[in-house]
């Protein structure tokens, strides 16, 4: 009698969702890499704290990284179908434009 042959898994997978899982809020990301592997270490980035700490660090091998970079560019072109185009601040560093306040009426704007 021949053995049956292992089933398939089809679609996505079932994924488990601990009870105790903690979200994490990042708000800066270091990237590295090597040949095999890429790092991603996410942060949390506060006014006045002059050292961000490292709230999670995610390894993917670099096939990974650019399968969730599709997957990232996908959804975001849904997100922005949905709720309109996302702007990125061209004349403010990414620091001056998430930590300091806009300019009041008759204020320049940081990097003008």
């Amino acid at each position: 009698m021949a053995n049956p042959k292992p089933s398939v898994p089809t679609g996505l997978p079932n994924l488990h969702l601990p009870a105790d899982l903690q979200s994490v809020y990042a708000n800066l990301v270091r990237i590295a890499h090597t040949p095999a592997e890429f790092v991603f270490d996410f942060a949390r980035m506060l006014p006045g704290d002059p050292r961000p700490t490292i709230q999670a660090r995610i390894l993917m091998s670099p096939l990974g990284v650019k399968l969730l970079l599709a997957a990232l560019n996908e959804n975001l072109a849904k997100y922005e179908a949905a709720f309109g185009e996302i702007h990125v601040p061209q004349q403010q560093t990414l620091a001056d434009f998430l930590f300091k306040p806009p300019a009041g009426p008759g204020e320049e704007k940081p990097g003008e």
